[in-house]
């Protein structure tokens, strides 16, 4: 498995079930930084990607990760230290639930590409099927921990399929959190809405809602999606 290159720096994942994909890369550009967050959590870390891209995108301090799968952990803990911004990562090796139950630390900024297949599908690597599958992190028990760890003005940001839509804002509302922003992704313009990009906070106010095409064709990626990740892409 080769390792995928960014421009300032290269992922290995021939151990992680979870390679690097379009979702990580989207969210980890797309999350807002103007509130300059001193602190960032990304839940369900797989590669590191997505800390990586708040390490270069961000001068925040403490950039923490937690990863449950040990290859997975084993991956992003190379990835971190093998970085521009090492000082700056740190990964733990722990499932989310033990994770609200040991610590005490506020975050600035929470990330998550959760694994969001509900329906049991097996590709028969079970490691493979864990990191897609929300029973190993459902997204009630997310929005909950999430809710511990945010600071007062923090925001959450996640990316979900487009029909877990209202579903996520419903859960997300029971513990006082609610949407600020919310981009809808599409692979082209023939196609129908594939992910949703959500930001919460606990301050309640009306959504910006916009939408965002990846390809007007063939690898003929759109002026909107190329600004948004031409920062990590070597080829864009």
């Amino acid at each position: 498995m080769e390792p995928f290159k960014f421009k300032e720096f290269t992922i290995h994942q021939d151990k992680c079930a979870m390679k690097v994909g379009t979702d990580g890369v989207l969210l980890g550009a797309w999350v807002s930084l103007e509130e300059h967050p001193e602190s960032i959590l990304d839940i369900g870390a797989g590669t590191g990607l997505i800390a990586l891209q708040l390490a270069q995108r961000s001068s925040a301090e403490t950039i923490d990760a937690i990863e449950l799968d040990a290859a997975a952990y084993e991956q992003c803990v190379g990835n971190f230290e093998a970085s521009p911004w090492g000082d700056r990562l740190f990964c733990y090796h722990a499932g989310f639930d033990e994770f609200v139950d040991e610590m005490e630390d506020k975050y600035d900024l929470i990330v998550s590409n959760p694994p969001f297949y509900a329906e049991d599908v097996s590709s028969g690597d079970q490691s493979r099927d864990n990191a897609r599958q929300s029973s190993s992190l459902p997204f009630d028990e997310l929005v909950q921990g999430v809710s511990r760890f945010l600071t007062e003005d923090g925001n959450f940001a996640v990316i979900i399929p487009y029909k877990e839509e209202g579903n996520f804002i419903d859960l997300a509302k029971n513990v006082d959190l609610f949407p600020n922003r919310i981009t809808r992704v599409k692979g082209n313009p023939e196609t129908d809405f594939k992910r949703s990009l959500m930001e919460f906070s606990f301050h309640q106010n009306k959504p910006y809602i916009d939408s965002l095409i990846i390809e007007e064709g063939r690898h003929q990626y759109t002026k909107e999606y190329i600004e948004l990740t031409q920062a990590f892409y070597l080829k864009m």
